[in-house]
């Protein structure tokens, strides 16, 4: 393990004498290295549908639809703008330094290191990556050991175009974790949970480095009585059945209007027996481990105990799937309206006014998101104004993930930081001040000993601004 160790702080330290000349790159060189990554990621995907299958079981459709076509939109839009987040900014004047040119120079922070989950293993590597390769930094990913053919894609990509001294992906478990978080890093990109992200912190904090934190959380669906059921149901069944639900942006649990909780019910329902009348092992994506297994059983379980009404709840053992569930009416203080479910299962719990909604929401931490379906404007603005979210979407889920102009991050509880696109950009880069002076400068006109005129002149600046 020590051998481990000490190679990956050569690499670390292996990267600190490239940091100037990745400063120094033009926007032209940077969008070369974007290109080649963009070519080597459409070469390899058929390695990359092979791998999500064989660690998550996931579908060639859907390794497509929530992988590849995610990171090709980040790295087309990187190559496509790279040139103009680049460029120093030019910013206004002001009284006191009326003289002297004002500018803003985005610069690299210097090593990042990427701690990638396992939820979306390539994607969640590859597209923070994407920022800072954009933003001029040397970059270390850490896959997740808890899928293994992916990180080997992720580290045949990384290697076909990139010299390791600007970056390298480092396998291992949780204590290579550990070390690389004891290096001292100029900024950490994690995406996990928010008690590991409390960890990471703590360990950058010792460097005082910065940090992203890409956390989750439970997030909302709000339900109004005025929607369109069955577009609801549609939406929130198929954004909590993909990837079994291991997102952190799924549809966690829904409030819905009593007088329509049935119907709701019912037509989510129909939705989930539609996506297995192939049979699960067609479309159904596995859960990551047997310990995970367990966990999300044991939800099930602990809310059926609690007086919840199941529906559905087929496990597979073997393969490590289960079905999608609805869990009506579980207790609010059962574990599963508790914990981040990041599974298959869908709590629905009824309220009879907004105002309930909106107290309940803003009792548990800030989630990574919140969903409202309603066609009354004035419903959903409420919700909007009275709740604090990482993102808040009306009628529909998760489709703010696949648009890189916005910025994606929580706050609090589910997050820190934001990227995607030029957000991405900004967050992995320091924003340099810079002044130009010229030759004449009015703080000649006041230098010591102060004489009345002197403060005469300086109580009439104070009085103007």
């Amino acid at each position: 393990m020590k051998d481990t160790f000490d190679k990956a702080s050569f690499i670390f330290d292996n990267q600190k004498p490239s940091l100037i000349k990745l400063k120094n790159e033009n926007s032209n060189q940077r969008k070369k290295k974007l290109t080649l990554l963009l070519s080597e990621i459409k070469n390899s995907e058929e390695k990359i549908k092979a791998a999500l299958k064989a660690d998550l079981g996931k579908s060639d459709v859907e390794s497509v639809l929530t992988e590849i076509i995610g990171i090709k939109t980040e790295l087309n839009f990187a190559i496509k703008n790279v040139g103009k987040w680049m460029k120093k900014k030019y910013v206004p004047r002001n009284l006191l330094t009326s003289f002297a040119e004002p500018s803003v120079l985005p610069e690299p922070k210097g090593r990042v290191l990427i701690l990638a989950p396992w939820n979306y293993p390539i994607m969640l590597s590859i597209n923070p990556l994407i920022s800072a390769i954009a933003s001029g930094n040397a970059a270390i990913i850490k896959p997740s050991e808890f899928t293994p053919q992916s990180s080997l894609v992720v580290r045949e990509i990384c290697n076909n175009v990139f010299s390791p001294q600007e970056v390298a992906v480092i396998e291992g478990d949780g204590k290579m974790a550990e070390h690389l978080l004891s290096l001292s890093f100029d900024h950490i990109f994690f995406t996990g949970s928010p008690q590991k992200g409390s960890l990471v912190m703590q360990a950058a904090s010792k460097h005082l480095a910065g940090v992203t934190l890409e956390l989750g959380g439970k997030s909302p669906v709000v339900v109004d009585k005025n929607c369109n059921v069955q577009d609801a149901a549609w939406k929130i069944a198929f954004f909590k059945f993909a990837n079994a639900g291991q997102t952190c942006t799924a549809p966690d649990y829904i409030l819905c209007q009593s007088s329509l909780v049935d119907s709701l019910i019912l037509e989510i329902r129909k939705y989930f027996e539609k996506f297995l009348s192939e049979g699960p092992k067609n479309n159904m994506c596995s859960i990551v481990s047997k310990s995970h297994f367990g966990r999300i059983d044991g939800l099930i379980e602990d809310a059926r105990l609690g007086g919840a009404k199941i529906f559905g709840g087929r496990k597979h053992q073997e393969e490590l799937t289960i079905e999608p569930t609805i869990v009506f009416n579980p207790p609010k203080d059962s574990k599963i309206m508790q914990e981040e479910i990041f599974g298959p299962l869908l709590p629905i719990l009824k309220y009879e006014n907004l105002d309930e909604a909106i107290h309940y929401i803003n009792s548990k931490p800030k989630p990574l998101a919140l969903y409202c379906f309603s066609k009354d404007k004035k419903f959903s603005s409420k919700l909007e104004r009275e709740t604090t979210s990482g993102a808040f979407i009306i009628n529909d889920c998760v489709i703010h993930h696949a648009n890189p102009n916005l910025p994606f991050g929580g706050i609090n509880n589910s997050g820190l930081g934001s990227y995607h696109g030029k957000y991405g950009f900004d967050e992995l880069s320091h924003q340099k001040s810079i002044m130009k002076s010229s030759y004449f400068s009015p703080f000649k006109l006041i230098l010591p000993p102060y004489s009345q005129f002197k403060k005469n002149l300086v109580n009439l600046i104070n009085k103007i601004l």
